[in-house]
């Protein structure tokens, strides 16, 4: 599509900053203390965090609280895909489908630099497939629907390959039983790094955030809902707000729970695991979706630089929240996919990480969690309490303006929400190709930042040994280190090396090797004790060493 040149500057020009946005974990804290908001969200994964940047954008007083840190629950642990969702095509909600597919066209449009077009192979094979030649022209049938209610948009539609094609993208896929393959079109997304900036466009705003600030109780007025009683690092602070939004994911019937005697509940915890290995060992340059061997469930391998994410699995949880990993079982089930489907032979020891996340699913306990629904649900409690629940990462910025829609009913204000075309910070002006184009660590940078790299950059100039990797063998810098303490909040080794890099997940190993000079760099900049650092690095190998020996069942580390 050709665009004419603007003849005024662009709405979304007033996005691009010149200085950066510096977010000062003190100065939060005294405000939230002292300011009486229009509303208060609590819950920083996805869904909360574009309820906030929605009511900043309408102008509303607004505030964001997470008890640990922004997307450590699913929003960091989803499959990071932005997609219509073809199984719910074969469940009948093409509805869902078709509003996927719009507001994913939105996040490629508004956050181009975070959100990447992807394309997904459907090998044909004679036997042991998803589907052979005669099921693929049904299954043809499905991905027209797909591109005509809003693939479309995403500038391709899906293609038939011959088995030299699929060879091409898949190298190492086995090719014995390949008739030819399937390809469509969709799009993912670091899901942490997203729902950091959607946080910070909302403080861009004007909202007030803060991580590490956990609701231990709500304030009530004349039997509403008026505020939240928070421990912020060791301190009670009261939170006063007219509204309040519980956007806790499946934590939301413990909120719920703290307004309402009696409560029942309504979320189902549905959990996903993923793992990565080397790229070298499978080979492939796009997503592909395998069968696993007297399974009904499909497994998807996906490139991510030089590693490869498999995943998911979806079943019932009934642990504890809090502590969900990847377990030797998921991981078996998982290689004996990949092992099925390419050559090779993939170990427990080529996995380099792992992640397990539950999905706030909404409904009973009868069928099986993935023929579930995945509507979101939107309610007003008797208290005036305002919860969400279910719905998935692509929809995000629509739940984000249903709910604001009842805070305002709440409120008894009007005002429309304008995230619709809003950029978020590093989308606008960003030309995704010219940054990859140029290669090294502009590109680098450029992808996770956008137009904001920039300001990593100047961190950079000003002290060339910033430049140096901080993790042996990812692209990861110590100015991403620096910049993460004065501009994203960041407190912990963790939510260094956890979220806003995803060293843990792409490294493990190496990212331990790390937890010492990512520990340092903190320390310095936020002024932390020998002691305090010592703890962050010694909590992050502590994680470690737990999600190994989870995913290992008890094997030392």
């Amino acid at each position: 599509m050709i665009t004419m040149p603007a003849r005024k500057p662009r709405r979304s020009a007033a996005a691009t900053r010149r200085t950066p946005l510096l977010l000062d974990r003190a100065a939060a804290k005294r405000q939230l203390a002292d300011d009486t908001y229009d509303v208060l969200v609590i819950g920083g994964g996805i869904t909360g965090a574009y309820a906030v940047l929605d009511a900043a954008s309408r102008g509303l007083r607004a505030a964001l609280i997470e008890k640990d840190d922004f997307a450590s629950g699913t929003s960091s642990k989803s499959s990071k895909m932005v997609h219509g969702g073809l199984r719910y095509i074969e469940q009948g909600n093409v509805n869902l489908v078709r509003h996927s597919l719009l507001e994913r066209h939105r996040f490629r449009k508004n956050a181009p630099h975070l959100v990447h077009r992807l394309p997904f192979l459907f090998p044909i094979l004679e036997k042991e497939g998803i589907f052979d030649a005669r099921l693929a022209k049904g299954f043809e049938g499905l991905l027209w629907t797909y591109d005509l209610v809003g693939g479309w948009r995403i500038g391709k539609l899906h293609q038939r390959l011959t088995v030299p094609e699929v060879l091409a993208q898949a190298p190492t896929l086995r090719a014995e039983n390949l008739q030819g393959g399937l390809m469509y079109f969709d799009a993912r997304t670091d899901d942490a790094r997203l729902v950091l900036t959607i946080v910070r466009t909302a403080a861009a705003l004007g909202a007030t955030v803060l991580n590490g600030a956990k609701a231990e109780g709500l304030l009530m007025q004349s039997g509403k809902v008026a505020g939240a009683r928070v421990d912020v690092d060791g301190d009670s602070v009261d939170i006063r707000a007219r509204a309040v939004v519980n956007a806790t994911g499946v934590w939301t019937d413990e909120l719920d729970a703290k307004a309402v005697d009696g409560h029942r509940p309504q979320v189902r915890p549905a959990k996903g695991v993923h793992i990565v290995v080397p790229w070298d060992k499978v080979r492939i340059n796009c997503t592909v979706t395998v069968p696993i061997p007297g399974r009904a469930r499909r497994a998807t391998c996906t490139r991510w630089g030089n590693s490869v994410v498999l995943g998911t699995t979806d079943e019932d949880y009934q642990g504890s929240p809090d502590d969900v990993h990847c377990t030797r079982q998921e991981m078996d089930f998982l290689l004996e996919g990949a092992n099925t489907a390419f050559e090779g032979k993939l170990t427990p020891d080529d996995v380099v990480g792992s992640i397990g996340g539950l999905r706030p699913l909404v409904g009973g306990k009868e069928g099986a969690t993935l023929d579930m629904r995945r509507d979101h649900h939107i309610s007003i409690g008797r208290t005036g309490m305002v919860t969400v629940t279910g719905g998935k990462l692509t929809t995000s910025r629509h739940m984000g303006e249903l709910v604001i829609d009842k805070v305002m009913t709440v409120l008894g204000r009007k005002g429309r929400s304008r995230t619709t075309d809003l950029p978020l910070l590093g989308g606008a002006g960003y030309d995704a190709e010219a940054v990859a184009a140029s290669g090294g660590i502009a590109a680098h940078l450029g992808e996770r930042f956008g137009t904001e790299a920039r300001f990593v950059g100047d961190l950079i100039q000003e002290d060339p040994t910033l430049a140096e990797p901080i993790v042996a063998g990812l692209a990861y810098t110590k100015a991403e280190v620096v910049y993460a303490a004065r501009a994203e909040l960041a407190r912990s080794v963790d939510d260094v090396l956890s979220r806003r890099m995803r060293a843990r997940l792409f490294a493990r190993d190496a990212s331990a090797d790390a937890a010492g000079a990512v520990g340092a760099i903190l320390g310095r900049e936020l002024n932390l004790t020998e002691a305090e650092v010592e703890r962050s690095v010694s909590d992050y190998l502590a994680a470690v060493r737990h999600e190994k020996s989870v995913l290992l069942e008890g094997a030392a580390a």
